[in-house]
């Protein structure tokens, strides 16, 4: 985890020194030939390094997506709690990292159909606090600036909600008995605990149900508009289903 963590933040550094994007419509963008998108890369198995390249489902979404629209990626890595921020800014075409739709977002940014459905998930050591109601009193692990904090911060009678600026920080922590229990991703905990299985770890509840899309600039309506409709298309044409099954052997969409 330390060396993904070193691996991202070098890496986020020397692209954000390559350049910031100016806001670009969809003709601007077509003309090109090109769309910038931006990504957390440590977000496993949904965007994440391998070496120095970047990849993960929803990057190889992405990646199916542009090739409908006719387009080639630029990638971009940001820190998450950074990044609808750069979109305002107009630095970038779109983000794809896991954004789940909040009210709050949404009037910041313009979000795209869903890609897939989620929830957040209570993840403990197996004696620990795996429902609900067993997290009272209790110190909760959460990735900074996600809507698992929002949702954490709403459950009666936590004692705390510790924000870390990754999940695999979070999970490190409970690991480390930092905290009694972390709230993330279900899709996320499902292959964090298939690739490194732990006995004394488990997963308890689902918090929430979670609607997650890319974003983009707010009012920039033929971007959203061929994105959604190049979306349509991979679900539509089997590819869509291909990834989701080489990832996490079944379908994940929102169906």
């Amino acid at each position: 985890m330390r060396k993904l963590k070193m691996a991202v933040g070098l890496l986020a550094g020397l692209f954000l020194l390559a350049g910031v994007a100016q806001a670009r419509d969809w003709s601007e963008i077509k003309k090109s030939g090109t769309i910038i998108a931006v990504t957390e890369g440590a977000f496993y198995p949904f965007n994440y390094f391998e070496g120095s390249k970047v990849t993960g489902f929803e990057v190889d979404i992405a990646e199916a997506v542009a090739k409908q629209m006719g387009l080639k990626i630029e990638w971009r890595v940001v820190p998450f709690d950074a990044e609808v921020a750069a979109i305002r800014q107009n630095r970038f075409d779109f983000a794809i990292a896991s954004h789940g739709y909040t009210e709050e977002r949404a009037k910041a940014v313009d979000f795209a159909n869903p890609h897939y459905c989620t929830g957040g998930q209570i993840v403990g050591h197996k004696n620990g606090p795996l429902t609900v109601a067993a997290l009272n009193g209790k110190t909760v692990a959460v990735q900074l600036a996600t809507s698992y904090f929002d949702h954490a911060k709403q459950i009666p009678g936590i004692k705390e909600v510790k924000t870390y600026k990754s999940d695999p920080e979070a999970f490190a922590a409970l690991k480390a008995n930092k905290v009694d229990a972390w709230i993330s991703d279900k899709w996320l905990v499902k292959a964090d605990l298939d690739k490194n299985p732990d006995p004394a770890i488990t997963t308890g509840e689902q918090v929430f149900v979670e609607r997650v899309s890319a974003i983009m600039a707010k009012n920039n309506t033929e971007l959203k508009t061929q994105f959604n409709q190049a979306l349509d298309s991979i679900m539509k044409n089997g590819t869509y289903q291909a990834l989701s099954n080489k990832y996490f052997k079944t379908d994940i969409s929102c169906h």
